[in-house]
């Protein structure tokens, strides 16, 4: 089971990713209280779409699972997962908690 500091830097590294494609402008900074997406958020539909796509694939990449962060289930939440990138790699640890990873 990873642990949630090493879901972080998974994160963080797929910010790093991300930002290289976005303008200077739009980048996200590289902190566990980046907002993801929202009214603070920086990304906008299609970036965090592209953001989203990346983080699962480095997931199956690194931990040899296949996730789905932008489902129902997510959406559904009354805390968003998606707030900020402390959210999301906790969202991701319990998501992997669940299929025995």
């Amino acid at each position: 089971m990873p642990e949630y500091k090493d879901i972080v830097e998974l994160i963080l590294t797929t910010i790093d990713e991300v930002n290289e494609l976005l303008p200077a402008d739009r980048q996200l900074e590289r902190s566990v209280d980046t907002v993801v997406f929202g009214g603070d958020g920086k990304l906008d539909s299609l970036g965090l779409v592209t953001f989203i796509v990346a983080v699962e694939q480095k997931i199956a990449e690194t931990f040899n699972v296949t996730v789905t962060l932008a489902d129902e289930k997510a959406m559904s939440q009354r805390n968003s997962p998606f707030r900020n990138v402390g959210a999301l790699a906790g969202y991701i640890k319990k998501l992997l908690a669940e299929s025995g990873k």
